[in-house]
């Protein structure tokens, strides 16, 4: 990442934790690919966190995505997967953020930490609260529909994101836009059934 303004590299860290907000395995995958293929470059004083360029972990990581992508597309199924991984999602996006950004300070390290795991959880939310309002339409296509939505937009911002650091940015303001807006209008959508059902 040398040659790299800060914007740029945090538009890269930011627009993976969020997009591991929905697909966690495929952002490990994708960071530890590239890590290993030498696109992505290692900052010297985080080299433990080369373990996302070993074959293991990759090895894991994919067949994690595999897992991911099916149950995705099964109603309810897809909602029990994502409650496991509200706890896992946040602390890998952090990872996956701590993992780009040379954070020599440990005050810094903790601060990307703490946005990459914020990001995570931002985008989970945003992905499991419309997966579950998805769940209770009464024809199982629309959750195939999304699902496939969500993986098209995960795979295409990825390739983005690691082929260019001003398409980082770009896309890690959008899921922060698109992802605050889905939760309002969630948040709006669910007192507005609440007072349906106490009148």
């Amino acid at each position: 990442m040398a040659g790299m303004s800060a914007v740029e590299i945090i538009g890269i860290a930011a627009s993976v934790s969020l997009l591991a907000g929905w697909r966690l395995y495929l952002c490990i995958f994708a960071v530890g690919l590239g890590m290993r293929m030498g696109w992505l470059a290692m900052p010297e004083q985080l080299r433990s966190l080369d373990a996302l360029a070993n074959g293991w972990v990759i090895g894991i990581a994919g067949v994690g995505a595999v897992a991911e992508f099916f149950a995705d597309k099964i109603a309810w199924l897809d909602s029990a997967w994502d409650a496991v991984h509200t706890l896992v999602r946040p602390v890998g996006g952090a990872l996956l953020a701590l993992a780009l950004i040379d954070a020599g300070d440990p005050a810094w390290q903790v601060v990307t930490l703490l946005l990459g795991g914020g990001a995570t959880l931002l985008t989970h939310g945003a992905k499991a609260g419309t997966r579950a309002l998805v769940n209770i339409s009464p024809e199982p296509i629309s959750n195939v529909v999304v699902s496939s939505g969500e993986d098209l937009v995960t795979g295409g911002a990825l390739v983005a994101t690691l082929a260019s650091p001003i398409a980082a940015v770009v896309i890690a303001v959008a899921l922060v836009v698109a992802a605050t807006v889905t939760l309002l209008f969630l948040r709006r959508l669910l007192r507005r059934r609440r007072t349906q059902l106490d009148a």
